[in-house]
């Protein structure tokens, strides 16, 4: 099986062709990747498409293809604006029909997912979740997003899981108002790559170690965790994205995670074990695009 894999960013549209392999247990092989920059729907959509289109040259059309996307979108096969994203912050995208512009360019039937419903259920296959029923995958970029994976499944339920939009309690030395354009102060507003940005004056990625961005961000991540924790009792938290991979990020999040839980669950109280309930990602910044590619996989079982 050939399989056409999107992951559609709010900064990029990673995009890959793909070859399952014979063995469960093994992603998929790449047969070629790009990336395209996320500007307009039609300027970026027709981008991606050329891409496929030259592939399909040297390696056959796609069989299926699977798409994990920003959001927030619409993920009710019964809605007609299934496959649309809806009210998101990124000018013009607001009613952006992806999954319909890739049915009707690739020929293929697709599967459509939030971006980080995706990645999770490829960590659940070939990552850091292998063997776990119970985990969130946070990925923190261009915006705040999670993944939920409860009881061996994705959550999907009224629409997908908003983690990002968490309201957490402020640090009282932080005058920054938050980003966000609904919430302001929600996780998103406050820790997103932006929201770095715009506090510090500069990308997280121009902050060195000791800056005090960074005591920050692991602050409002690990407070964000902690209600994960309580709330939705996941085995593991995995931190993705652009900001959250950053080295020493987890392991700084996973000890402010103890401060914040006080001892409250027993099954944390543990220090080896509350060190590894923050973990990476195991299929690192490929994450979204396996995932893309696991969820078209699984398409004929649903």
């Amino acid at each position: 099986m050939t399989i056409a894999a999107i992951e559609a960013g709010g900064t990029k549209f990673v995009c890959g062709l793909l070859r399952a392999g014979g063995h469960a247990f093994s992603p998929p092989a790449v047969l070629a990747k790009t990336s395209v920059p996320t500007t307009s729907p039609e300027e970026t959509l027709h981008a991606v498409a050329a891409f496929f289109e030259g592939q399909s040259k040297i390696h056959g059309r796609p069989d299926v293809a699977g798409i994990g996307s920003f959001g927030p979108v619409e993920l009710r096969p019964s809605s007609p604006a299934w496959g649309r994203v809806t009210s998101t912050p990124k000018p013009g995208w607001s009613g952006a029909d992806i999954a319909g512009f890739f049915m009707k360019s690739l020929g293929v039937a697709v599967a459509f997912d939030t971006d980080v419903n995706a990645a999770a259920y490829g960590e659940y296959l070939w990552g850091s979740a292998r063997g776990l029923k119970d985990f969130v995958y946070l990925t923190v970029g261009t915006g705040i997003g999670g993944g939920v994976f409860s009881g061996g499944g994705l959550v999907h339920g009224l629409s997908h899981p908003e983690l990002g939009h968490l309201r957490l309690a402020r640090e009282a030395d932080d005058p920054f108002p938050g980003l966000c354009p609904y919430h302001k102060d929600c996780l998103e507003g406050l820790a997103s790559g932006p929201a770095i940005e715009a506090r510090w004056g500069k990308p997280g990625r121009e902050l060195p170690e000791g800056h005090p961005a960074w005591e920050l961000e692991a602050r409002y991540l690990a407070r964000a965790v902690a209600a994960y924790a309580c709330v939705l009792s996941p085995e593991r938290v995995l931190l993705g994205g652009g900001v959250g991979m950053r080295p020493g990020l987890a392991e700084r999040v996973a000890v402010l995670l103890g401060e914040e839980l006080s001892g409250y669950l027993p099954a944390l109280s543990d220090p080896v074990r509350l060190a590894a309930y923050v973990a990476r990602p195991g299929l690192g910044a490929d994450a979204g695009l396996f995932g893309s590619a696991a969820i078209a996989m699984r398409m004929p079982e649903d």
